[in-house]
């Protein structure tokens, strides 16, 4: 069972324990309320909580292949990407959709170049910069 709109630590505990298989994290693109937080903000809460007994997705806010890396690098398996591929739907049908997949591809072997990962598997916490 995939349960998607998880926000917490609580909510993930809750469908953890109800036999949840794998978690996405998400505030469904913003457009439930205004004032969420970001999914991504929310991920590392999720996953100090779940303590790797179910994998977990982010979905929400992913626009470019720095953000796919920014994502596994706190600790998500994988990444949804709508509304990027919506817009390569508009724009230029299954074309612009491949288009999408190709910048965002991109955009993830160029970070990926700059922090020195050599695959995704090297993509850790430490390539990001944070607040003390």
């Amino acid at each position: 069972m995939v349960v998607k709109g998880i926000m917490s630590g609580e909510d993930a505990r809750v469908a953890v324990e109800a036999g949840a298989d794998l978690l996405v994290v998400s505030n469904h693109g913003g457009r439930i309320l205004d004032f969420n937080r970001a999914a991504i903000e929310a991920l590392p809460e999720v996953l100090q909580a779940v303590k790797g007994r179910v994998p977990v997705l982010l979905d929400s806010g992913i626009r470019s292949g720095g953000d796919i890396v920014k994502a596994l690098a706190l600790g998500a398996k994988a990444v949804l990407v709508g509304r990027p591929i919506g817009w390569g739907v508009g724009a230029a049908g299954a074309e612009g959709v491949a288009r999408v997949i190709e910048i965002l591809t991109e955009e993830m072997k160029r970070v990926m170049i700059l922090t020195g990962a050599g695959a995704i598997g090297e993509i850790t916490e430490s390539i990001l910069i944070r607040e003390e």
